[in-house]
C-alpha cells in the first residue's frame, strides 16, 4: 500500500500507516534471467505487483534516515508475485501471510541497473507491460514512504546485508497473470524485465 493511488484502490480512501507493511521472502523465491514463472497449483488467482526494486550494497544495521541512501547504489523492477486467494484466507483467519508471496519464484527480478546513470531514487518511471499492453504505471515520487525511509525502516529489524534486494510498493492495476502471458517492465523507458508465464 505504498502508491497513493493503489492505497486507495484496496481501502476505498487514503491511509497511511505509521510504519510500512513488511514481510520477507526466501532466496528460493528469485526468479531471474528470463526464466519463466510457473503459476503454483496451490492458487487459482494468482497476481502481479510491478515494483521499483532497489539492491543493497553493503552491511548495515540500524540505518539513520540521512545515510541510507548510501547503502543501495542499483535499482530495477521487479514482480511481487501474490496467491491472492490464499492471501484473503489467510488473513480472514488472522494468521501470517507470507507463504502467499513468499513462495518459489514469486520475486521476479529485472536487470539491475546504476542508480548513478538513472537520477534521483525518488523521480523514477517504470511500468509492466503483459503481452504488449500496459497494465501498471508506476512513478516513485508517489511513494507514501520513500526508498530511504524504507531501508532506515527494515535495517531496525534486519541487518542488511550486500546483495539483498528491497521490494518497495507497487501502484495501481494489480491483477491476474494466465499461462502463457508474455511480461515485460520497463524502467525509464529501459526493458529490463522480460520472461513468460507457464
Amino acid at each position: 500500500m505504498n502508491y497513493t493511488e493503489h492505497n486507495k484502490e484496496l481501502l476505498g480512501t487514503l491511509f497511511k500507516r505509521k510504519d510500512p507493511v513488511i514481510f520477507t521472502k526466501a532466496d528460493s523465491a528469485l526468479l531471474k534471467d528470463g526464466r519463466p514463472f510457473f503459476i503454483p497449483a496451490f492458487t487459482s488467482q494468482c497476481e502481479y505487483e510491478t515494483e521499483l526494486v532497489v539492491k543493497i550494497c553493503r552491511l548495515g544495521r540500524s540505518i539513520a534516515r540521512r545515510w541510507a541512501h548510501r547503502y543501495y547504489d542499483e535499482v530495477t523492477v521487479g514482480i511481487d508475485f501474490t496467491a491472492r486467494d490464499l492471501q484473503r484466507k489467510l488473513m480472514a483467519e488472522g494468521l501470517p501471510w507470507e507463504i502467499s508471496k513468499g513462495f518459489d519464484g514469486s520475486a521476479a527480478i529485472g536487470t539491475m541497473l546504476p542508480l548513478a546513470s538513472l537520477g534521483d531514487v525518488q523521480d523514477l518511471h517504470f511500468r509492466l507491460d503483459i503481452n504488449g499492453q500496459t497494465v501498471q504505471l508506476g512513478h516513485t515520487a508517489d511513494m507514501l514512504f520513500a526508498v530511504d525511509e524504507i531501508v532506515t525502516y527494515v535495517s531496525q529489524f534486519f541487518t542488511l546485508k550486500m546483495g539483498d534486494l528491497i521490494f518497495t510498493g507497487t501502484p495501481k492495476g494489480v491483477g491476474p497473470v494466465r499461462e502463457n502471458d508474455h511480461l515485460t517492465g520497463y524502467l525509464e523507458g529501459q526493458k529490463v524485465l522480460e520472461f513468460n508465464v507457464k
